[in-house]
């Protein structure tokens, strides 16, 4: 009963109430969901009115569909591209080619037996090399050559010939912005046009709806007369300069024109009408005959095209067609597209799938794309589907964001997005159907922050505690990673190929001798701060310091491709800083009168597979490293000594710093272990590797090694005496004794046939 002395009812009650005061909790959401309907209402109205800005972003968002998915390029459709590419203007001179040449090109496809040719070319002006022309420019020539030169027909006569005799021909025209009157009264088209408008549809006319433009850049006369057809190869890219749609028809005065795509689709379905369907929002589609599909269209007219990356199998050079050169299955039964890839010619065009394409590749995939019915659309009401979509979404998020919380209402929201996204990648691969969620998701994504804003705040309050607590006794980059995530305050490592540095100082047993407990704490700190700079510099981490020994790795917690050369180099700079060092410290024992033992250091690396991570217990732990490597690593260091080595470098080091100066110190099996490793010492960088000096004495070195282990003792001897000889460092002294002793050893007791050249330490 006297517990229940210390519990205060009332002002429990009052805790209660406080917190969940109704007008508070009121207007909290009140708040939130003002500014949440805020935002939903201004992502509404930015889409109905759809700026620029937003079109490019979903039509970034169809081109990333096509480029994860495009049209199948493994089925092939007859349709060849016949490229003025630069092998053909090399072999028959600069563009624009004789009307007579073009002519032959005409014919040779013709003898091919090809279906429609289609000429992503207009020829506007007469050729200057007929002979009339040639007549009226020579000076000088007399009457009768000038007179039998002007009855020579034309080369546009010839052209025109070859034309009439294909009999499948489709000149191609382009649009200009500049009216010419005496132009549009010349009327250049082939096909007649029917219009089938829908009940209800304000559009009754296909020129109130498609592309308008003021004036044609046409072809010469007598070859408009011949052709079999004429069409537009107008290509008008999107705001960013890539081509998702071409238009199918175009307006140009009074008069519709057919795309040169549907005047070759007319043509080879022997059709002379052209039929454009019309509906309450514009044109939907183009018929070019009764018993062919309906070409979709958007309210303008135009057809998305639906791209394959770019295939160079689609062309065939014009100089292959010209030679004959080109097998006849490759052309037959074909839709032709005359057209360059020539650079200079500046074609050149940017796609969904390819950043620069040949303007006529577009014409060809446009054919492929109808023929292989592989149709992209984005009919009408797709538009309203997309808004409906974006509304439902976010009132689902301002609903339940104060019921469920962040995290399920993210699961819930996040779920939905990510639905109705695979929906819209669905439709496309099922239906070809445009239909974009991304802005939606978008508009979820800020709703969602928004709301949830006032909840993490709490949490980077606490964030800031733990940065605050923990800054004092661990590295800045692990509290931030606390901080970032606390999930990683539990135990548990991963495996990663590491390379670990253990230094020691040679001899420091009697330096601490010299120094009390106060000096001696301050020349370790002297000692360790440079050694440290060094290796923090190349991006190496500490793992512990052991009194006078370092222990370091690389390539973690980040990652370091050049881990190996970064920590051989750290060991290099550290034998280099401790000659300054080294003379500090003497200048000091000088002026307090004391004797001085210069600091001589042993380093041991070695490179493998290797657990990283938080090791310890669950109240206490630090990131650290552990495995077979490390273990080999000190074991590296304490040989140092044996072998008067500054620097031993495992065989796995070794073998990825082949450019390091290196020379071979034994194959041991070290102290702990059952398998001998190669060991190696690191002597200096790239240039001392490049020296003359060191190559010589890495020859005779190898020699030495290669007759220790022929067991051709004579050989070795005399091999010892000249790398002594060639020693430039001055620093091989030890190892050189100790060969020497081991062959006395072995020219006395002899290790027998199946020795392999092994040393057994029996130290660390």
């Amino acid at each position: 009963m006297r517990l229940l002395g210390w519990i205060k009812p009332r002002a429990i009650l009052r805790g209660l109430l406080r917190d969940l005061n109704p007008i508070r909790w009121v207007r909290a959401i009140r708040t939130i969901h003002i500014i949440a309907f805020g935002i939903l209402a201004a992502f509404v109205v930015l889409r109905v009115f759809d700026p620029s800005p937003l079109q490019t972003l979903r039509l970034k968002v169809f081109d990333l569909y096509q480029q994860i998915e495009p049209r199948d390029p493994e089925t092939k459709y007859p349709v060849r591209v016949i490229d003025l590419d630069e092998a053909s203007l090399a072999a028959y001179g600069q563009w624009p080619w004789s009307r007579t040449l073009v002519a032959e090109l005409v014919d040779k496809l013709t003898e091919y037996q090809t279906g429609p040719i289609g000429f992503d070319i207009v020829f506007a002006e007469p050729d200057r090399t007929s002979p009339g022309l040639i007549a009226g420019s020579l000076p000088g020539i007399d009457d009768e050559t000038r007179e039998a030169l002007e009855q020579l027909p034309s080369n546009e006569e010839i052209l025109a010939a070859a034309i009439a005799r294909s009999g499948r021909v489709v000149l191609g025209q382009s649009t200009k912005s500049v009216p010419d009157p005496v132009e549009l009264e010349r009327i250049s088209v082939k096909a007649n046009f029917a219009t089938k408008s829908t009940r209800g549809s304000q559009f009754t006319d296909a020129r109130q709806t498609v592309l308008t433009f003021r004036g044609l850049v046409r072809n010469r006369p007598e070859l408009e007369e011949t052709a079999k057809g004429i069409g537009l190869f107008t290509i008008k890219p999107e705001q960013d300069g890539i081509v998702r749609r071409v238009p199918m028809i175009v307006a140009v005065g009074d008069n519709l024109y057919p795309s040169l795509t549907v005047e070759m689709l007319r043509v080879a379905t022997g059709g002379p009408t052209i039929a454009v369907s019309l509906n309450h929002g514009g044109m939907v589609g183009v018929i070019v005959h009764k018993q062919f599909p309906i070409i979709p269209t958007d309210n303008l007219g135009r057809t998305w095209v639906h791209y394959t990356p770019h295939d160079p199998e689609r062309f065939v050079s014009a100089k292959d067609v010209l030679e004959g050169a080109v097998p006849p299955e490759l052309l037959a039964g074909h839709f032709v597209l005359i057209g360059t890839s020539a650079i200079g010619l500046q074609d050149i065009r940017s796609t969904p799938v390819d950043d620069a394409v040949p303007g006529v590749e577009i014409h060809a995939q446009l054919l492929e794309t109808i023929l292989a019915q592989s149709f992209l659309s984005r009919p009408g009401f797709v538009a309203g589907a997309e808004l409906f979509a974006l509304i439902f979404v976010g009132l689902l998020l301002i609903i339940l964001v104060p019921i469920l919380g962040p995290v399920w209402t993210l699961l819930l929201g996040g779920g939905v997005s990510v639905g109705l996204i695979g929906f819209s990648w669905w439709l496309y691969i099922d239906a070809g159907m445009l239909f974009d969620m991304f802005y939606g998701a978008i508009a979820a994504g800020i709703l969602y922050a928004t709301m949830t804003y006032m909840n993490y705040m709490n949490e980077e309050a606490q964030k800031r505690q733990v940065r605050s607590a923990f800054s004092h006794y661990m590295s800045p980059a692990l509290v931030e990673q606390l901080a970032k995530d606390p999930s990683k305050l539990t135990l548990g490592g991963e495996m990663r190929e590491m390379t670990l540095l253990f230094t020691d100082i040679r001899g420091f047993t009697p330096i601490s001798e010299l120094f009390d407990a106060e000096g001696l704490t301050s020349f370790i700190n002297r000692f360790l701060t440079p050694m440290t700079e060094i290796i923090l510099d190349r991006r190496g981490t500490i793992d512990k310091y052991m009194g006078d020994c370092i222990m370091a790795f690389w390539n973690a917690p980040l990652d370091d491709e050049t881990h190996v050369a970064n920590a051989c180099r750290s060991a290099l700079e550290m034998k280099e800083r401790l000659v300054l060092l080294n003379d500090e410290l003497e200048a000091q024992a000088k002026a307090e009168e004391r004797r001085f033992i210069p600091i001589r250091i042993g380093t041991g690396l070695n490179t493998g597979e290797c657990c990283v991570g938080n090791m310890g217990s669950d109240m206490r732990f630090d990131y650290s490293v552990l495995g077979d490597t490390v273990n080999l690593a000190s074991r590296l260091e304490g040989q140092s000594k044996t072998y008067g080595a500054d620097v031993v470098l495992g065989e796995t080091t070794h073998s990825q710093v082949p450019e390091f100066a290196t020379i071979e110190l034994d194959l041991i099996q070290v102290k702990g272990k059952t398998v001998p490793v190669r060991v190696f010492s690191l002597l200096g960088d790239e240039t001392m590797a490049q020296s003359a000096e060191f190559q010589t004495l890495a020859e005779r070195h190898g020699e030495m090694m290669a007759a220790y282990r022929a067991q051709d003792w004579a050989v070795c001897r005399r091999k010892i005496g000249a790398c002594r000889e060639l020693d430039f460092l001055g620093k091989l002294d030890v190892l050189y004794k100790l060969y020497d002793e081991r062959v006395a050893d072995y020219e006395a007791a002899p290790p027998g046939d199946d020795w392999e050249g092994v040393f057994i330490a029996t130290s660390k």
